[in-house]
């Protein structure tokens, strides 16, 4: 019975341990993959650029509008000529890591990306350890 019990679980468990989701990146990390020119993806929006800059070698790109629609097959062409495909890395960022949390794991757990990485909280944790941002160039 606990046999049985358990293979049922791992069964049950098993389409998570296929896909491993998106996986945040605290601040040491996220520089380290920067260095690395690891491409860094910002899927705010305009307005949020403007108002705060990005990080550098960043790649401004909204994925969710302000009326939280978005353009799958846009946005999934932009990271292709941007050299990005389901097995190379790359880091999102938001405001406060929810919407890189969201698009990463659908782009993990649905899609198939195989290294889909976040900046744990966001602008607003990298803003509160004083990291540097830019204004964005119209």
């Amino acid at each position: 019975m606990i046999h049985s019990m358990k293979k049922s679980l791992l069964l049950l468990l098993f389409p998570f341990y296929l896909f491993a989701g998106v996986v945040a990146l605290d601040i040491p990390d996220f520089e380290n993959f920067r260095a690395h020119n690891v491409p860094i993806i910002d899927i705010r929006t305009p307005g949020e650029w403007k108002e705060t800059g990005i990080i550098e070698k960043s790649v401004p790109l909204t994925f969710f509008r302000n009326d939280g629609s978005y353009d799958l097959e846009g946005f999934l062409a932009h990271l292709k000529r941007l050299g990005i495909n389901k097995k190379k890395p790359f880091v999102l960022v938001c405001r406060s890591a929810s919407r890189t949390k969201t698009l990463g794991n659908f782009l993990s757990n649905k899609l198939g990306f195989e290294k889909v990485y976040e900046l744990k909280g966001g602008i607003l944790n990298w803003k509160a350890h004083r990291k540097p941002l830019k204004p964005v160039r119209p």
